[in-house]
């Protein structure tokens, strides 16, 4: 039974919530805070987080912050009454792992949470059987979500690390950004263009901090991006 930690500051959704998760079978443990949260997290090592951005003491993109910065890769859904693309791209950048924005469908909710714990399990399966990935001068461990290119070690958000798997995963095929939301949430939710950019321009600044020359990321004007190879 997967356990999911749901931190919400409004009492009635977090009834509500934990309710439907509850009915989907999860063991659901909450939190009112991001603090609470937050330690919750760290003792109770949650399978998923579902946290609300607007909270007391500490709100949910601190917390994402916090947690990717101490390696936590543990799957977050972020839930904020903003309906913001600027609010999403930053959500997503900063590591989390899918966005909801109030008011939402608890069916969609409950989707994503399935889709993430499914992804999971097969990234792990990945893992056991083939957990380094190396392309020309890119390295990619997927068990400890590390990557070095030219010798030097990448500091990379989880979505990051995944966009470099498919890209160096497969150099020479072309990827839609549709495609690449597609791979890396595992639902069919649409997010704007603009966030997948995002990503790329973060990742070639990235690269091109060890190596000024860095061209491996390549746009094909009208189709998405692939890997040079």
């Amino acid at each position: 039974m997967a356990k999911v930690l749901l931190i919400e500051d409004d009492a009635e959704l977090l009834e509500v919530l934990s309710m439907e998760l509850e009915d989907c079978g999860y063991d659901v443990v909450t939190a009112t805070d991001g603090e609470v949260g937050l330690a919750e997290i760290q003792t109770g090592e949650p399978d998923l987080v579902i946290s609300d951005v607007n909270m007391p003491r500490q709100d949910g993109f601190s917390l994402c912050r916090k947690l990717r910065a101490a390696g936590n890769l543990v799957p977050l859904i972020l839930l904020t009454s903003r309906d913001s693309e600027i609010d999403e791209a930053l959500g997503l950048e900063l590591g989390a792992d899918d966005y909801i924005s109030k008011p939402f469908s608890n069916r969609v909710l409950l989707a994503r949470v399935a889709a993430l714990l499914r992804r999971e399990t097969l990234r792990a399966g990945r893992q056991q059987t083939s957990p380094t990935l190396e392309t020309g001068a890119l390295s990619l461990d997927a068990q400890r979500i590390e990557a070095i290119y030219e010798g030097v070690a990448m500091t990379v958000t989880v979505t990051e690390f995944r966009i470099l798997e498919i890209l160096a995963g497969r150099p020479g095929m072309v990827f839609s950004r549709a495609r690449i939301l597609d791979l890396i949430r595992g639902d069919d939710v649409v997010v704007t263009d603009r966030v997948v950019d995002t990503y790329i321009r973060r990742l070639r600044r990235k690269l091109e901090q060890i190596n000024p020359r860095f061209d491996e990321i390549e746009t094909v004007v009208g189709a998405g991006y692939r890997w040079r190879g």
